[in-house]
């Protein structure tokens, strides 16, 4: 056989008739890169070599029929993309539904017209280019999908970060509460997973997002001006209700971020932190009053992780609690402060706060 032109389409012809394999060779060699194999199972050995573009496939052959060899053709995923186009001399429909059945993409009659059997495989080998082509673009396109999602992901929580960093910086009392709250919400949420607590909320967030957001929880303390915020002492009641307004401006800043934020999905959560996280249970809190299940989860589960760090932690005013300290005022605060299933829920868990915190120490 001569030398074989790579930028050829191959195609294969497969026959037990030496003169249909004489023939066909001599129609398609002008166009194609030819390889006449004369039954089924020299064709799986041609397969081990050569990958061919389209199979010409005789149906009634000894050993192996058509039948049989697209069946293997199509079980084996290196071969099961192969176009298969049968050559029969039967003509009845029920032979012609049964090789479209198992997979050949078309059907042709011996004898074959050489203008025919030309123009049917140019149109298959045109469609499969097309195919590829389609097939190519959408694997680029998911691609693109794909590094253009890394890409907005990573600007969010750039987003996310650096603002919480803000808060941070300016909050220098408090220093670490963002990632420690951070903390003991993933305690949290792993809970409530492995118990089946509130499942059908928690299956519809984005787990990364939501413990992205919560670094914004206190995001309004940026606009509390330094003689209260930095205090060092507690807080008269008019100071105390100035710094109750964090609340509300947290929930303002964040609606100014999403005005200039083409894709702020991922604001969502961080909004109800910001505006709820010191609601209580039994409609006592701020800024909204809201009680029980009014209080969105988020809320109720940040109320928890807030209050236990402001009780473990020092303060101009205060000592810091022991863990166990702290575990008891949360516990006693079960349907008044607290959601009780929360409750119940950080109970179960307050061993893995602990541990945390002593690492920290």
């Amino acid at each position: 056989m001569e030398e074989q032109d790579n930028s050829r389409k191959k195609v294969v012809l497969v026959d037990d008739n030496i003169t249909i394999l004489t023939m066909g060779n001599f129609i398609l060699n002008e166009k194609y890169d030819v390889f006449t194999i004369p039954s089924g199972i020299k064709l799986f050995k041609l397969l081990e070599k050569v990958v061919p573009d389209l199979i010409l496939l005789d149906i009634e052959m000894p050993e192996m029929t058509g039948y049989e060899v697209i069946k293997k053709l199509k079980a084996d995923p290196s071969t099961a993309g192969i176009p298969v186009i049968f050559l029969t001399a039967k003509t009845d429909m029920g032979s012609e539904l049964e090789g479209l059945t198992l997979g050949a993409i078309d059907y042709l009659s011996k004898p074959f017209s050489p203008p025919l059997l030309l123009k049917r495989i140019e149109l298959h080998l045109l469609v499969e280019t097309q195919k590829r082509e389609l097939l190519n673009f959408n694997n680029n396109l998911l691609e693109m999908v794909r590094v253009k999602t890394e890409t907005l992901l990573d600007m969010q929580n750039s987003i996310l970060k650096t603002v919480a960093d803000l808060v941070e910086y300016r909050d220098e009392i408090t220093g670490g509460h963002v990632e420690r709250t951070r903390k003991y919400l993933e305690f949290l949420l792993d809970a409530m997973v492995e118990q089946k607590i509130y499942l059908d909320e928690i299956a519809e967030w984005d787990r990364e997002f939501l413990l992205q957001s919560s670094q914004l929880h206190d995001l309004g303390k940026i606009s509390i001006r330094d003689a209260i915020l930095l205090k060092p002492g507690k807080l008269d009641a008019d100071e105390f209700e100035v710094m109750k307004s964090h609340t509300v401006f947290g929930v303002k800043i964040i609606d100014e971020i999403e005005k200039h934020t083409p894709e702020n999905s991922f604001l969502t959560h961080a909004k109800i932190f910001a505006g709820t996280h010191h609601e209580k249970w039994n409609g006592t809190g701020y800024p909204g009053g809201l009680a029980g299940k009014d209080i969105p989860l988020q809320g109720r589960l940040m109320a928890i992780a807030d209050v236990y760090d402001a009780l473990i932690s020092v303060r101009p005013y205060k000592k810091p609690l022991t863990h166990e300290e702290a575990s008891n005022i949360i516990i006693e605060g079960k349907g008044t402060h607290f959601d009780p299933v929360l409750t119940d829920l950080y109970a179960s868990v307050a061993d893995k706060f602990a541990r945390f915190i002593n690492d920290q120490s």
